[in-house]
């Protein structure tokens, strides 16, 4: 059998693998990326938010992705009824970028392993690991490739960015329930034929069907748009009844009164996709000679797009320390890794709970708004979710819901009430 030894093995090749591997990359290290997928690949999470740009900047993946022209996203529009809350990424609590991308994750994806390819990464796609021991912190994974054939990966570390897949959780049994209600999701893209001109035609979109049901609107350049209904599993299985997901899908779209007209006849691109009971959490965050990053480790909901920013998050901070590690350095995983993650984690845990309380909802749809609270909202909408000079990061467990009950009892508040 074939053995091959590496400083670093990443599982995955999706965001949280590729900045991983970039930034190891610079450090003139010897890593391993390894993909089941054959790129491009068809995958959810087309909404990024703007702290990801500083992952991409500091993996050296920035120049390559932005040369490919990807829809700039701003902000981005909450819809109820005749009521809309615009949120400004450049109108924002505190520092950090302004603007990021709308992006077909199959060629956003496939851009960055081309690019570390280009760099001299070596990524074997379409190869699985099956089978991982560790001896202390050194760790032996067997891998098969696409003809069947195995072989041994020797590394000193393992970074699992395999996403759903979840490689490292199922084989040492760390999965464990999301403290999340189980919501599901119903997603496809089609060609934007009625597209309207201006900023109509570029504005990412989440219009709020019923409390726990909405549709996402996301438009990319390259005339095609991403189309999802989310809801409470239940509601999700009753739309679908007997049908299939097209059916379901175009249920949804008929429920939205903004949207209707200008998707009710558009054919989709691709069966839609079902999505069921996407939240997943894990025992630990990582163990002597791995760590889990992105959705192998943890993933929320789509209500705020925070899945791709936990990924780059935690696959760039993964890589840092496993650097200094593989250096000699004494690293304390729990503090500087778990703690720091769960920081994030919590704050947009506690966003998605009270968007589906509907306490959130009372905040972005109440009239008049208040902009200093909107701009400390949009703070956490653009991921700088770790900045605890912002009370709606600080005290995110009681603050919205606080703010939501003097809204609804006609009490005033002042600015610097939090």
């Amino acid at each position: 059998m074939n053995i091959e030894e590496v400083d670093i093995l990443i599982i995955g090749a999706g965001p949280s693998g590729c900045v991983a591997a970039g930034y190891l990359q610079q450090k003139d290290i010897r890593i391993k990326v390894i993909e089941k997928s054959k790129f491009p690949r068809l995958v959810v999470g087309e909404s990024l938010i703007p702290r990801v740009m500083d992952h991409f900047e500091e993996a050296g993946l920035l120049p390559a992705l932005d040369a490919q022209n990807f829809e700039k996203k701003l902000g981005a529009r909450f819809i109820r009824g005749e009521v809309i809350s615009i949120f400004d990424f450049s109108n924002k609590f505190g520092e950090g970028w302004d603007w990021t991308w709308q992006i077909p994750r199959a060629d956003f994806d496939h851009v960055m392993t081309q690019e570390l390819q280009r760099k001299g990464v070596d990524i074997a796609f379409e190869t699985a690991l099956i089978d991982i021991t560790f001896e202390g912190s050194d760790s032996i994974s067997t891998i098969v490739d696409k003809h069947g054939q195995l072989s041994q990966i020797h590394a000193r570390f393992v970074i699992d960015a395999s996403g759903y897949g979840r490689v490292l959780p199922r084989l040492l049994h760390l999965e464990k329930p999301s403290r999340l209600n189980p919501h599901s999701a119903i997603f496809s893209h089609v060609k934007d034929i009625n597209r309207p001109s201006g900023s109509e035609a570029t504005q990412i979109s989440f219009d709020v069907l019923d409390t726990e049901v909405w549709l996402w609107v996301i438009p990319f350049s390259n005339g095609l748009t991403s189309l999802g209904i989310v809801a409470d599993t239940e509601f999700i299985e009753q739309l679908q009844g007997d049908g299939g997901t097209a059916d379901a899908l175009k249920k949804a779209i008929q429920l939205s009164d903004f949207y209707v007209k200008r998707f009710a006849n558009t054919t989709f691109e691709f069966e839609p996709i079902h999505l069921k009971n996407y939240s997943a959490a894990v025992t630990k965050m990582f163990g002597e000679g791995f760590a889990l990053t992105g959705n192998s480790s943890e993933f929320l909901d789509p209500v705020f797009s925070s899945g791709v920013c936990f990924a780059t998050e935690s696959g760039i901070l993964a890589a840092k320390l496993a650097y200094r590690q593989l250096m000699g350095e004494q690293v304390d995983w729990q503090v500087e890794f778990t703690d720091y993650m769960q920081r994030g984690i919590d704050v947009f845990t506690t966003y998605v709970e009270e968007w589906y309380t509907g306490n959130l909802q009372t905040l972005f749809f109440h009239r008049p708004e208040n902009p200093d609270v909107k701009r400390k909202i949009c703070a956490v909408l653009a991921g700088y979710v770790w900045n605890e000079e912002n009370p709606f990061v600080k005290k995110h467990d009681r603050v919205i819901r606080t703010m939501a009950y003097m809204l609804e009892n006609n009490q005033t508040f002042s600015n610097d009430s939090f």
